[in-house]
């Protein structure tokens, strides 16, 4: 049984909090086709496997930007219990605890998108370094130029003549 989930669906699902790129575990269990209840219970059940940069819990502050920043999350403005947010390394530790096809078939997908928005990163890293570059080589042509300009300006303008000194010069 194969599932396909569109890059699209699970890049908006995909926030950055803590400096971290996370997925919020009610947007994962609603991939993997289960309760958010179930899939929390599976991770305390093997807590072990979720160390505190696969895992972690957001706290109310982090809730309360996250619950009007973004529609998908309304439902979470009266709950009492925080949500966990999981980095790719906990989204891969996921598909050995919830252990279903469906489960492992949405992991490959999602980590596909982390890989790719890894790559887009990287290009964009890579870029504004090539744009840094040309932008300081323009800087330092644009003062040539300037410098040419000036001497083209001298030798462009009339030659003063030498006014002839009145008096006697031995």
């Amino acid at each position: 049984m194969k599932v396909f989930v569109p890059q699209e669906v699970i890049e908006k699902k995909i926030f950055v909090i803590r400096g971290v790129k996370v997925m919020i575990d009610r947007d994962l269990a609603e991939l993997y086709g289960v309760k958010t209840k179930h899939l929390n219970r599976q991770v305390k059940r093997n807590i072990q496997r979720f160390p505190g940069e696969f895992m972690f819990q957001l706290t109310k502050k982090e809730m309360g930007e996250l619950v009007p920043n973004w529609h998908q999350f309304t439902r979470m403005k009266h709950s009492y219990v925080l949500p966990h947010a999981f980095t790719e390394h906990g989204v891969a530790m996921l598909s050995s605890v919830l252990n279903s096809e469906k489960a492992i078939n949405i992991n490959i997908g999602i980590i596909k998108t982390f890989m790719k928005l890894r790559e887009v990163i990287s290009a964009h890293k890579e870029l504004a370094y090539k744009l840094a570059e040309l932008e300081r080589k323009i800087d330092k042509h644009d003062s040539d130029i300037g410098l040419i300009f000036e001497a083209i300006r001298q030798l462009m303008a009339p030659p003063e003549k030498a006014k002839r000194q009145i008096g006697f010069h031995p």
